[in-house]
Protein backbone atom coordinates (compact mmCIF):
# COMPACT_ATOMS: atom_id res chain seq x y z
CA UNK A 1 0.00 0.00 0.00
CA UNK A 2 1.47 3.51 -0.73
CA UNK A 3 1.13 6.36 1.52
CA UNK A 4 -0.01 9.81 0.13
CA UNK A 5 1.64 11.48 -2.59
CA UNK A 6 4.62 13.56 -1.43
CA UNK A 7 6.06 16.53 -2.52
CA UNK A 8 8.92 19.23 -1.92
CA UNK A 9 10.07 22.51 -2.21
CA UNK A 10 12.09 25.36 -1.74
CA UNK A 11 10.73 28.87 -0.30
CA UNK A 12 12.74 31.68 -1.24
CA UNK A 13 12.79 34.71 0.70
CA UNK A 14 14.49 38.50 1.35
CA UNK A 15 15.00 40.83 3.86
CA UNK A 16 13.70 44.24 2.44
CA UNK A 17 13.15 47.75 3.83
CA UNK A 18 9.35 46.44 4.94
CA UNK A 19 10.20 43.36 6.20
CA UNK A 20 10.45 39.74 4.63
CA UNK A 21 8.89 39.09 1.41
CA UNK A 22 8.45 35.39 0.34
CA UNK A 23 8.54 34.04 -3.53
CA UNK A 24 5.60 32.57 -4.62
CA UNK A 25 3.86 30.88 -8.04
CA UNK A 26 0.94 31.34 -9.00
CA UNK A 27 0.02 27.70 -10.48
CA UNK A 28 -0.72 27.71 -14.10
CA UNK A 29 -3.63 25.83 -15.90
CA UNK A 30 -6.99 26.84 -16.64
CA UNK A 31 -8.49 25.64 -13.15
CA UNK A 32 -6.49 28.55 -11.72
CA UNK A 33 -6.26 30.98 -14.34
CA UNK A 34 -9.39 33.27 -12.44
CA UNK A 35 -7.96 32.69 -8.87
CA UNK A 36 -5.99 34.44 -6.41
CA UNK A 37 -6.62 33.33 -3.19
CA UNK A 38 -5.48 30.25 -2.33
CA UNK A 39 -3.79 29.85 -6.22
CA UNK A 40 0.00 30.26 -4.96
CA UNK A 41 2.36 28.37 -3.97
CA UNK A 42 6.03 27.62 -2.83
CA UNK A 43 7.50 26.19 -5.80
CA UNK A 44 7.45 22.56 -5.30
CA UNK A 45 6.72 19.28 -7.12
CA UNK A 46 6.10 15.57 -5.97
CA UNK A 47 8.97 13.02 -5.59
CA UNK A 48 9.58 9.71 -5.31
CA UNK A 49 10.75 7.63 -2.09
CA UNK A 50 14.02 6.53 -3.36
CA UNK A 51 14.49 10.57 -4.28
CA UNK A 52 15.62 12.70 -0.85
CA UNK A 53 13.29 15.13 -0.75
CA UNK A 54 16.48 17.98 -0.65
CA UNK A 55 17.16 16.89 -3.48
CA UNK A 56 13.44 16.74 -4.92
CA UNK A 57 13.10 20.39 -3.10
CA UNK A 58 16.03 22.07 -5.38
CA UNK A 59 15.03 19.53 -8.48
CA UNK A 60 12.08 21.62 -8.69
CA UNK A 61 12.92 24.94 -8.25
CA UNK A 62 14.99 23.97 -11.58
CA UNK A 63 11.88 22.77 -13.32
CA UNK A 64 9.12 24.82 -12.29
CA UNK A 65 11.17 28.37 -12.40
CA UNK A 66 13.71 27.66 -14.89
CA UNK A 67 16.57 28.59 -12.88
CA UNK A 68 18.87 27.58 -10.90
CA UNK A 69 18.34 27.07 -7.08
CA UNK A 70 20.62 29.47 -4.63
CA UNK A 71 23.03 28.26 -2.43
CA UNK A 72 22.37 29.90 0.81
CA UNK A 73 21.57 27.98 3.98
CA UNK A 74 18.62 26.21 3.93
CA UNK A 75 16.59 26.50 6.81
CA UNK A 76 14.05 23.35 7.14
CA UNK A 77 10.32 24.85 7.63
CA UNK A 78 8.84 21.12 8.19
CA UNK A 79 6.04 19.51 6.44
CA UNK A 80 2.37 20.32 5.97
CA UNK A 81 -0.62 17.94 4.60
CA UNK A 82 -2.59 19.90 2.28
CA UNK A 83 -6.53 19.54 1.80
CA UNK A 84 -5.87 16.59 -1.04
CA UNK A 85 -3.53 14.64 1.46
CA UNK A 86 -0.14 15.89 -0.15
CA UNK A 87 2.56 16.50 2.54
CA UNK A 88 4.55 18.85 1.43
CA UNK A 89 8.55 19.68 2.71
CA UNK A 90 9.73 22.71 2.67
CA UNK A 91 12.95 24.39 3.14
CA UNK A 92 13.81 28.08 2.53
CA UNK A 93 16.82 29.70 1.24
CA UNK A 94 17.50 33.60 1.57
CA UNK A 95 18.16 34.82 -2.30
CA UNK A 96 17.32 36.93 -4.82
CA UNK A 97 15.52 36.88 -8.18
CA UNK A 98 13.75 38.60 -10.68
CA UNK A 99 10.07 37.31 -11.58
CA UNK A 100 11.34 37.93 -15.35
CA UNK A 101 13.76 35.86 -15.74
CA UNK A 102 11.57 32.73 -14.92
CA UNK A 103 11.18 30.00 -17.74
CA UNK A 104 8.39 28.17 -16.27
CA UNK A 105 7.88 24.54 -17.00
CA UNK A 106 4.80 23.08 -18.45
CA UNK A 107 2.42 20.14 -18.06
CA UNK A 108 0.14 18.81 -20.62
CA UNK A 109 -3.31 17.89 -20.13
CA UNK A 110 -6.86 17.59 -22.09
CA UNK A 111 -8.40 20.69 -22.18
CA UNK A 112 -11.39 21.42 -22.55
CA UNK A 113 -12.31 18.13 -20.57
CA UNK A 114 -13.73 15.26 -22.61
CA UNK A 115 -12.74 17.22 -25.94
CA UNK A 116 -9.79 14.71 -27.30
CA UNK A 117 -7.86 17.48 -27.11
CA UNK A 118 -4.30 18.27 -25.14
CA UNK A 119 -2.76 21.31 -24.68
CA UNK A 120 0.10 22.60 -22.49
CA UNK A 121 0.02 24.79 -19.61
CA UNK A 122 2.96 26.24 -17.85
CA UNK A 123 3.19 24.54 -14.38
CA UNK A 124 3.59 28.26 -12.63
CA UNK A 125 2.14 30.91 -14.82
CA UNK A 126 3.67 33.93 -12.98
CA UNK A 127 5.95 34.17 -9.76
CA UNK A 128 5.92 37.19 -7.80
CA UNK A 129 7.35 38.50 -4.20
CA UNK A 130 4.89 39.18 -1.39
CA UNK A 131 5.26 40.18 1.57
CA UNK A 132 4.24 37.78 4.53
CA UNK A 133 0.86 39.38 5.51
CA UNK A 134 -0.26 39.26 1.34
CA UNK A 135 1.67 35.83 0.97
CA UNK A 136 -0.66 34.33 4.08
CA UNK A 137 -3.71 35.41 1.88
CA UNK A 138 -3.17 34.03 -1.32
CA UNK A 139 -0.86 31.18 -0.37
CA UNK A 140 -2.51 27.43 -0.44
CA UNK A 141 -4.18 27.44 2.89
CA UNK A 142 -1.77 24.83 4.44
CA UNK A 143 1.40 26.41 3.05
CA UNK A 144 0.31 29.33 5.60
CA UNK A 145 2.41 27.38 8.47
CA UNK A 146 5.52 27.85 6.26
CA UNK A 147 5.02 31.45 6.23
CA UNK A 148 4.27 31.60 10.08
CA UNK A 149 7.59 29.44 10.39
CA UNK A 150 10.02 30.99 8.93
CA UNK A 151 8.62 34.54 10.53
CA UNK A 152 9.37 32.47 13.79
CA UNK A 153 12.89 31.62 12.42
CA UNK A 154 13.87 34.97 10.96
CA UNK A 155 15.67 37.66 13.18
Amino acid sequence: MTGPARSAGLLLYRRTGEGLEVLLGHMGGPFFARRDAGAWTVPKGEYDADEPAWDAARREFREELGLEPPDGRAVPLGEVRQKGGKVVTVWAVEGDLDPAAVVPGTFRMEWPPRSGRTREFPELDRVAWFGLERAREVIVTAQAAFLDRLADHSP
